[in-house]
C-alpha cells in the first residue's frame, strides 16, 4: 500500500513537472474561446483604455506616427511574434520552392508544432506557412537550419537584419521565440519590423491566409491560422500571435479600414481573452478617434500668406541683392492622422530669420515651420532659400560709389 502511494505520488509529481515544463515552452496552443460581442469597448473615446497588456502600441503605417503607446519602448519578451523576423529573413535569403529534409533536431523542437518528423520532405514555402499560421517551432528550426546551418548562425542573420532596420532595442537568440533572457524587443520596434515585413508581398499573403494546405512527403495537410482576429474583426489582414510563460500572451495585428492602415501590438497580456480584447480596444480606438489630415495643404496656405506679408522685409547685410526667394523643405509625411478632437486646434508657427548676412546659398536653412495640435507637436519643416545671393565684393562697392556719386552730381546740377 505504501509502495503504491509512493508510486502514485511520484507519478503525480512527474505529471506536474511535465505539464509545467511543456507549458513553459508552449506557444499559441490555448483553446480558450472568445465571444467578440461581449468585449467592452466603451472606453475607446478616451486615452485611458485600461488595457491589461504590459506594453502596447498603435502605429500608423503611412506616417509612422504613434497613435497610442504604453511602455512601447520597454524591452520585453515576445514569444512567437519572433517569427515575423524569421519569415522576413527566410523570404529575403532563400529559394522558397526548394524542398528540404527535416532534421532530428527540428523535429524534436517542443511547444506549438507543425507536426513534421525527422526525414520528412517539405518545401521552404510550406514551412513558412507552417511557421506563420500554426506557429510551428519545429518549422522555425527547420527553416533556420536550411538557411544558415544552425540556430546560432540564423540568429546572427536575424540580428543583422534588426541592425539594418535600426532596431537597437531588439535581440534575437532563436527563430521561434521560446523564452530566453537575451531574446527581446519592444512594442515599438516590433511594430516597425512588422510594417517592414508587410511590404513584402509573399509575407503579406502568408499572414493574411486563414487556412492553407501544405504538402509533406507528397501528402496534403490542412493547417489553420492561430490569429483569432483574422476573419473576425473588420479590416484585419495579419499578422502573428505569441505565447510563452515568460512573455505571456502577445499579438501583432495589421488592420486597414478605408484609407487608414495601422499596426497594433500588445505584449505581456495575462490571458488570451485579454490580448484579444486589448487589441480590439486599441484598433477601435484608432479608427474612431483619428482622421488623416493633409498637413502639407494647410502649411501651403499659411506659408503663402506669410510670404505675401513679409517677403519684402528681409534685410540681407552686404548682399548683392535683397530679393530672396524662400520655400519649405519637403515633408516626409504630408498626410498625418490626428485625433479628431485636436483638428480644430491645429496651429502652424512660422519662424524665419529676416536679418541675414550674405552670402546666402541655395537651400540654406533660414527658419522653420512647426505644426501643433493644441500643445502636441505634430511635425516640423525647415524654411530654406531657393536662390543664391552673393556677398558684395570690392568691385560692387566701387560701382555703387560711382552710381551714388553720379546721382548726387545730377541732383546738384538740377538744383542750380
Amino acid at each position: 500500500m505504501k509502495i503504491k502511494l509512493i508510486k502514485s505520488l511520484a507519478f503525480f509529481i512527474c505529471f506536474i513537472f511535465l505539464f509545467n515544463f511543456y507549458s513553459s515552452f508552449a506557444d499559441d496552443i490555448e483553446s480558450e474561446t472568445i465571444d467578440y460581442e461581449t468585449i467592452e469597448t466603451s472606453s475607446i473615446n478616451t486615452t485611458d483604455l485600461n488595457i491589461n497588456a504590459r506594453s502596447a502600441i498603435i502605429l500608423d503605417r503611412i506616417s509612422k506616427k504613434i497613435l497610442y503607446g504604453k511602455n512601447e519602448f520597454t524591452k520585453a519578451k515576445m514569444a512567437s511574434t519572433t517569427k515575423i523576423m524569421t519569415a522576413t529573413v527566410i523570404i529575403e535569403k532563400c529559394d522558397l520552392n526548394q524542398t528540404i529534409e527535416v532534421s532530428k533536431k527540428a523535429a524534436g523542437t517542443g511547444g506549438s508544432r507543425l507536426g513534421i518528423k525527422s526525414g520528412d520532405k517539405i518545401s521552404i514555402r510550406d514551412l513558412l506557412y507552417g511557421l506563420m499560421l500554426c506557429s510551428g517551432n519545429d518549422a522555425a528550426v527547420a527553416l533556420a537550419e536550411s538557411c544558415s546551418g544552425s540556430i546560432q548562425e540564423f540568429s546572427n542573420l536575424m540580428n543583422n537584419k534588426a541592425k539594418e532596420l535600426g532596431l537597437s532595442n531588439s535581440h534575437f537568440e532563436s527563430p521561434h521565440g521560446l523564452d530566453s533572457d537575451n531574446h527581446y524587443t519592444t512594442a515599438y520596434e516590433l511594430a516597425i519590423l512588422s510594417d517592414y515585413a508587410l511590404k513584402n508581398s509573399t509575407f503579406f499573403n502568408i499572414v493574411g491566409t486563414k487556412n492553407y494546405t501544405i504538402t509533406i512527403n507528397g501528402n496534403p495537410k490542412n493547417i489553420s491560422n492561430t490569429n483569432e482576429l483574422l476573419g473576425n474583426l473588420l479590416g484585419v489582414y495579419g499578422i502573428k500571435t505569441g505565447f510563452t510563460n515568460g512573455a505571456n500572451r502577445c499579438l501583432v495585428t495589421a488592420c486597414r479600414r478605408d484609407n487608414m492602415d495601422i499596426i497594433c501590438v500588445v505584449l505581456g497580456c495575462d490571458t488570451k481573452k485579454f490580448r484579444t480584447s486589448d487589441s480590439i480596444k486599441l484598433i477601435e480606438y484608432a479608427f474612431k478617434n483619428f482622421e488623416y489630415v493633409n498637413i502639407e495643404e494647410k502649411i501651403n496656405q499659411e506659408f503663402e500668406k506669410w510670404k505675401q506679408e513679409n517677403i519684402t522685409n528681409f534685410n540681407i547685410d552686404k548682399g548683392l541683392s535683397s530679393n530672396i526667394e524662400i520655400k519649405y523643405s519637403d515633408l516626409k509625411t504630408p498626410i498625418i492622422p490626428i485625433n479628431k478632437r485636436d483638428i480644430p486646434s491645429l496651429n502652424i508657427n512660422i519662424n524665419v530669420n529676416q536679418n541675414l548676412d550674405a552670402p546666402i546659398y541655395e537651400n540654406a536653412i533660414i527658419g522653420e515651420i512647426e505644426v501643433f495640435a493644441g500643445s502636441d507637436y505634430i511635425i516640423k519643416s525647415n524654411v530654406i532659400s531657393s536662390n543664391f545671393i552673393p556677398k558684395k565684393n570690392f568691385i560692387n562697392y566701387i560701382y555703387e560709389f560711382f552710381k551714388n556719386y553720379s546721382s548726387i552730381v545730377d541732383s546738384i546740377y538740377t538744383h542750380f
